[in-house]
């Protein structure tokens, strides 16, 4: 007598509710075998089974006995929910972009960033936008946003460029961290004025664009020569109002009301040009992934700023006066004020601060104000 069995295809998970078509029954050996097998399978993923709870027990105690989480504590990974990530594998993909309003130091914070990049092991990548153009139209910011996000050879990253901000979340893409640096409006503008003309002690051979021209700040603004009108004072509020259209408008209330709702709500840390030695010291405290050793560096360099501007001569009262007296020039120094407001208080709240008898500063750290206590879950 002949037996016959079906041939069943072996999908996962198996069914075993399913029977062997048969014209006669199975030999018993054959049943044996198959019944050795599925238990087999069964003590082999309960075994598993405990072995993870046992595994993630473990870890957890460990991390208790600690008192307080570390650089081991999990983060919830954003493939998998199920699986925790380190805050170190955290912070080796991150990136940090800092798109520089240009003459307010950004080329001192640059030249420290740059020096870190070997010793901390991430990557620092310059955006050059043809003809130094602060806008991208949509379809560039879509693939500057995707590129930088998702380019993973390159991670960690700092990236810089003087552009205007970027909603990466309007284009899909992943929010980086943002920095960015202010500087007095005025003082801004002449500084630009001047190293128009004069160049400075950065690349001091480069030929500038009205390399040769006297004409001083005060001559221009009384003559109201065109890069002495408000409008070309009209730069920190663009820088962080964005690519929109009314974003470029001079004296626009909603492009104002759009920085500062993006200083306030988008940016990681805004600090001020003549603050920037604390600056730095709350980059290292907050980004200590990219920024370890940035203030003491800083501190003992030697050259606190890499580059100033030649031949600057400090405006007249009157000057002064017409610059004051104009609406862009209070829309700018409103968003200013409101830069320094902040940064004043997350300096305040972040570092410990000590003048020295030569009158130089010691930055520390001070303690972390927060904990974890009351922890319940499945595995504790």
């Amino acid at each position: 007598n002949k037996s016959t069995v079906s041939i069943l295809k072996c999908n996962w998970p198996l069914d075993l509710s399913r029977e062997f078509t048969t014209a006669a029954m199975t030999p018993p050996i054959t049943r044996v075998a198959l019944g050795a097998s599925l238990t087999a399978l069964i003590l082999t993923v309960v075994m598993l089974w405990h072995l993870e709870r046992e595994v993630s027990r473990l870890v957890d105690a460990r991390l208790r006995s600690k008192g307080e989480p570390d650089s081991a504590v999990p983060f919830m990974s954003a493939r998998n929910n199920a699986r925790p990530q380190s805050l170190s594998a955290v912070e080796d993909n991150q990136v940090v972009f800092y798109n520089r309003v240009p003459k307010s130091g950004s080329t001192t914070v640059m030249g420290l960033i740059y020096s870190l990049a070997k010793r901390n092991n991430f990557y620092c990548l310059h955006l050059n936008t043809t003809k130094n153009d602060h806008f991208m139209s949509i379809a560039d910011q879509y693939k500057f946003a995707w590129n930088i996000t998702t380019w993973r050879e390159r991670l960690p990253a700092v990236y810089h460029g003087h552009v205007y901000y970027i909603d990466f979340e309007r284009v899909g893409a992943r929010q980086p961290l943002l920095i960015q640096l202010l500087r007095d409006p005025i003082d801004r503008m002449i500084s630009y004025f001047y190293f128009l003309r004069f160049g400075d002690d950065f690349r001091p051979h480069l030929t500038r664009n009205k390399m040769g021209d006297t004409t001083t700040f005060d001559e221009c603004v009384q003559k109201s020569q065109r890069e002495c009108r408000p409008a070309a004072w009209w730069i920190q509020v663009p820088f962080f109002c964005g690519m929109a259209p009314e974003c470029r408008t001079p004296g626009s209330d909603w492009a104002l009301a759009e920085a500062k709702r993006n200083l306030l709500g988008k940016y990681l840390v805004v600090g001020v040009t003549e603050r920037i030695p604390e600056f730095i010291a709350v980059l290292e405290a907050t980004l200590p992934r990219f920024f370890k050793g940035a203030t003491n560096q800083y501190l003992s360099g030697g050259k606190t700023h890499l580059r100033k501007t030649k031949n600057k001569v400090p405006p007249q009262e009157k000057t002064l006066e017409v610059i004051k007296a104009t609406k862009v020039w209070q829309m700018e120094n409103e968003l200013y004020q409101l830069a320094k407001t902040v940064f004043e208080e997350t300096s305040r709240r972040t570092l410990k601060t000590e003048t020295k008898s030569d009158g130089s500063k010691r930055f520390t750290v001070k303690k972390r104000n927060f904990r974890y206590e009351k922890i319940v879950g499945p595995s504790l």
